[in-house]
């Protein structure tokens, strides 16, 4: 078996030789393998050690024989506690996705601690049918059905080649100690239930059903491969990107494509959004404009506007008020990149018309400025008129869309608006006859701090 994995290794470039390695230790008998194997094999472990506390003394004491397992054979050990009950609660997420998130962001900082070259857990070829099985009960996509990958950034699962009985028979040959945990032999857990229940019963049909799953998970990897190239090439004619993330999708565009719904959970997904909540989405397209949704537990939301699906963060701190000093040239603490000149207004002063940049009566502000977001009921006096005039009416005659609208911040001095940034300065702080000093605004749209 040694060389069987040592192949697995070499073949799928999961660890170079002799490097630095985390790696995932309960103390059970797949991770006690692991532990020895590698070691062996000459790789530099760091045995790494979660207690859940969720098995009361039989958690202390797998912690107390997973020490002393690495002690005695020279290997580094690290141990961390986690209260995965409360933090399950917190979080409104199962007992097992709690472990499961609560391991994997502490073997990160482990590896980072030691500067290791992987983490390598203990998934075989069992686990892997398993899972797939879980994620077809669940429902899933293609991504679901290929099953755990044998490297996925740093984690990597070098007994993958390997069905439990193999490593049982390894344990044994070794003379290697272990110990169980009588978790597993509950079926209230899902995976559980799946290898308990529902396992013996397929393989009464295919008794070589875990190979039979595996294989089939393996030609699907193959096809996802091609699938994600093909989704890739129509997402980027229907969509509008900005630093590296989706900003838009062309409704129009989306309907003329082959399986237009598929596509469109394909781009939502990586914003947090569901299959099902994808569906809700799909159906808005023949509502009005400002449907608006909400990715669960994460920061993005979605707006039909017109033909248009709009996604953009949403930010936790749109009511924040930033101040702006009259002597900060720059002011590299605000949202968006503004900088202010004061100049004397004489016979060579001219007024710079780009929209972008915005001139007023030194005399009539009250420093320090601020700048904040735009809230329903806001009015102010656009330029050239003496009438007040809403925002939202003025964004109505731009015809922004929601988007446009989200982004806008106001420049105000006291409680007055004095521009609308980018769009409108207000007339009532605008350069007269008998104004002596000028402050320049200027906004550079694609310079921003937040």
């Amino acid at each position: 078996m040694i060389h069987k994995v040592e192949k697995y290794i070499e073949t799928n470039h999961l660890l170079p030789r002799n490097c630095s390695v985390v790696v995932g230790f309960s103390g059970g008998g797949d991770s006690v393998s692991l532990l020895f194997l590698l070691h062996k094999l000459g790789y530099d472990c760091i045995a790494a050690h979660c207690n859940f506390h969720l098995r009361g003394d039989e958690s202390d004491h797998d912690e107390a024989f997973c020490r002393d397992f690495a002690v005695k054979r020279g290997i580094k050990y690290e141990k961390v506690d986690f209260d995965t009950r409360n933090y399950a609660i917190e979080r409104h997420v199962s007992i097992e996705m709690a472990a499961r998130e609560l391991r994997y962001e502490w073997f990160e900082a482990i590896r980072q601690r030691y500067d290791a070259q992987a983490i390598a857990v203990a998934h075989h070829r069992d686990d892997n049918a398993e899972t797939i099985l879980m994620n077809l009960i669940r429902g899933t996509g293609i991504h679901g059905l290929c099953g755990i990958r044998n490297k996925n950034n740093y984690i990597v699962r070098p007994f993958l080649c390997l069905g439990k009985d193999e490593i049982t028979q390894f344990l044994v040959g070794e003379g290697l100690p272990f110990v169980s945990d009588s978790s597993n032999s509950s079926d209230k857990y899902t995976r559980n239930f799946i290898r308990l229940k529902i396992m013996p019963l397929l393989e009464e049909i295919n008794p070589s059903v875990k190979e039979s799953v595996t294989r089939a998970a393996e030609n699907l990897s193959a096809v996802e491969t091609i699938f994600m190239g093909e989704i890739a090439r129509l997402i980027k004619k229907i969509t509008k990107t900005a630093d590296g993330e989706v900003v838009s999708i062309d409704i129009t565009c989306l309907l003329k494509l082959p399986e237009p719904k598929t596509i469109l959970y394909e781009i939502l997904k990586n914003y947090g959004f569901t299959r099902l909540l994808t569906e809700d989405i799909f159906q808005a397209i023949g509502n009005e404009s400002g449907k608006v949704f909400f990715a669960p537990g994460s920061s993005y939301k979605l707006v039909k506007d017109r033909d248009t699906f709009i996604i953009y963060r949403c930010s936790e701190k749109e009511d924040i008020t930033y101040q702006i000093k009259e002597n900060d040239i720059e002011n590299e603490g605000l949202p968006i990149g503004l900088s202010i000149q004061i100049a004397p207004v004489n016979a060579d002063f001219r007024i710079d018309r780009n929209p972008n940049v915005a001139t007023f009566d030194y005399d009539t502000l009250r420093f320090p400025l601020t700048l904040r977001r735009w809230k329903d009921g806001d009015s102010f006096v656009p330029f050239g008129i003496t009438g007040r005039k809403k925002l939202s009416d003025l964004f109505n005659d731009l015809k922004l869309s929601l988007l446009d609208k989200e982004r806008v911040w106001l420049l105000c001095s006291g409680t007055d608006i004095i521009w609308v940034v980018g769009l409108r300065p207000d007339n009532r702080f605008r350069i007269v006859n008998k104004t002596k000093k000028a402050i320049i605004v200027k906004f550079f749209p694609k310079k921003l701090h937040k």
